[in-house]
């Protein structure tokens, strides 16, 4: 794991740089505490096709269906799958 603070991303760019080129992430903190990730472009595509298909997925599910939950049945269904498992 990569933890650098954020004075780095202007000091040390090319060393952030070949770190995420390399397909590792870099946290970044200010102050002691996280502030951010730097990601390469294939990266963070990557981690946001998963999404983009599981949204496309649910928009898909939610035109079929007409019921709609409120985020406390969610969670409380949710908790309760927890609390059996």
């Amino acid at each position: 794991m990569h933890i650098r603070p954020v004075s780095d991303l202007r000091n040390k760019f090319p060393d952030i740089e070949k770190i995420v080129k390399g397909g590792e992430p870099v946290y970044l903190t200010k102050n002691g505490h996280g502030s951010m990730v730097v990601l390469s472009i294939d990266a963070y595509s990557k981690l946001m096709e998963n999404v983009e298909m599981a949204l496309d997925e649910a928009d898909l599910r939610a035109k079929q269906d007409s019921v709609r939950y409120s985020h406390e049945q969610v969670f409380d269904t949710l908790r309760r799958r927890i609390d059996e498992g």
